[in-house]
Order: structure tokens, then sequence, then C-alpha cells
């Protein structure tokens, strides 16, 4: 593997790539949402914030490999590093070759391109969806200072959930809510849903971004999930629930239902937990 250490800390220049900690977190939670079966082939992507101190400790910020121009000005994110999954990368490959399929990037001073500083070995670029994640990220940055993850997948159920059930997002919102107890409290702004659009443009990255002002998941039909987080395990978390909610949908939408979460337990759910559900769901919500 190849070191990541500056030449300047020979001390610690045995450490190999996987051991780094943000390299070793983004590989083993691709390496999951793979077993998982959410990820097949190349499908899916993450963008990770990281903070220039937590770079720098490993990676040498002055040490640019390549740059890349940019097909859309992102001057909200400045200066920012990022550690992200190569296009045309699999999930399942993370681990074994972490410098092949995943890079340290940092966004020029002007916002119009990025630099490599780490990784996406023998020419490979950033995700295809670079675009949805920079605007994502912008957009949740101004209303969640603690903000730092977009993690797309095609999480099997949820998708299977948009082929049958109305795509009306306050709708699918409450249809996810009904399925699990704990679902209004992990997700009480909801859910988005975007028309079907084609993947990897600056137009379907910015119809998410919009929806992503007041919301943590967008859905896209029959393709996936794009969901936002302080940290890897939140971010992946609160996907896990909407997907564990459209499971339990997948499994009862063909049969009578006998009992379900009433609007009201819905809304003592919310004043017990201390959260605010979405407006204009649940009946004799205030």
């Amino acid at each position: 593997m190849t070191l990541v250490f500056k030449v300047d800390e020979p001390a610690r220049s045995n450490l190999s790539a996987i051991e780094v900690p943000f390299i070793r977190e983004m590989a083993d939670i691709t390496y999951h949402m793979w077993k998982l079966g959410w990820d097949e082939r190349n499908g899916g992507n993450i963008s990770y914030l990281l903070d220039e101190s937590e770079v720098s400790k490993y990676i040498d910020t002055q040490k640019v490999i390549r740059t890349i121009d940019l097909t859309f000005p992102v001057e909200p994110l400045a200066s920012k590093y990022f550690i992200v999954t190569g296009s045309g990368k699999y999930f399942k490959n993370m681990i074994s070759d972490p410098e092949s399929n995943l890079g340290v990037i940092r966004v020029s001073s002007t916002g119009k391109s990025i630099d490599i500083l780490w990784g996406l070995n023998d020419g490979a670029v950033p995700t295809s969806e670079l675009a949805s994640h920079f605007m994502s990220h912008i957009e949740r940055l101004r209303v969640d200072p603690t903000h730092r993850v977009v993690m797309h997948t095609h999480s099997t159920n949820t998708l299977a959930m948009t082929f049958i059930h109305d795509l009306d997002e306050l709708m699918f919102t409450r249809t996810l809510w009904e399925m699990c107890t704990e679902c209004i409290v992990v997700f009480p702004d909801g859910v988005s849903v975007i028309p079907w659009m084609v993947p990897g443009s600056n137009e379907i990255g910015r119809e998410t971004a919009k929806k992503m002002k007041d919301h943590r998941i967008v859905i896209w039909p029959q393709h996936g999930i794009f969901g936002t987080g302080s940290t890897l395990d939140e971010t992946f978390g609160l996907i896990e629930t909407v997907e564990k909610a459209a499971q339990i949908y997948m499994l009862v939408a063909q049969h009578p239902i006998k009992q379900q979460i009433t609007d009201q337990q819905l809304i003592d759910l919310a004043k017990t937990f201390g959260v605010t559900p979405v407006a204009g769901i649940l009946q004799g919500n205030a």
C-alpha cells in the first residue's frame, strides 16, 4: 500500500493508508453497505467533509497530485477538504485497495476546481455524483454547521417502495412513520422525494439540494436515497432506519392491516422524545 504520511514524519511512516482513521471509516462503511446489498457493482457514493487539521496529520496538503476543473462553481466550499469515493469504483474493494477507490480532495480557493491530494490512483476521478454532493453539502451547512456527510445508496426496499407507493412526500413520510415506532424520532423532518431524473447531472444536484434545505433524506425514485448527517454512523443510521421502514412496508403492503400506529401515538412519541414532526402530516399536530 502507498504510505500517506509526510516524509518529515519518519517515525510514523510505517502506518498504512487503511489505518488512517477517516480512510478506515470510509472503507468500513462502504464495505458494509455493499454487504447489505445496497450498492451493487459501482453503485453508491459518499463524500465526507474533513477538517484541515485531521488531513494534515497524515497527508502533505502542499503536494497536489492532480487538479480537476469543475463544471459547477462551489464558492461556499472553497478550500474545504473531503474524502470521496471514486467514479466507477466498487464498494467491495474499498478495504483491500483504498488508494485506488477513495480520494482526499481539496476545493480550490475560487471554488472552481479541486485538487487531488491522495488516492484516486491511475487517473481515477471522484464520484460522478459530485455535483449533487457538493450542492447538498452547501445547503446542509447553511442550516446545520455540524453537517459533514452526504451518502448515496441504492437501498433495496426504499427503491422498491417507489414503484408502488404514491410519491407525494408527505404521504411517503407518513407511511414510513407508521412502519416502525422509532421512525418519527429518527427522522421527524420526514423524507423528501424528487421526480425521476438522469443521475450525475447538475440538474439533479440542484433539485436534491433544494430539498436539503428542509430534509436530511431525499429519495430518488427507482434509484435510491441521498442522506446527510454529522458523522458517517449517524448518516448510515438514518438511511438504515428509512430502509427498515420501507422493508416492513413491502412485507405488509399486500396484506390486510388489522392495527397500526395512530396519529395520536405518533404525536405522543414526538412529545416524549422532544422532536417536532414536519407539519402537514399528522391530524391534531399543532
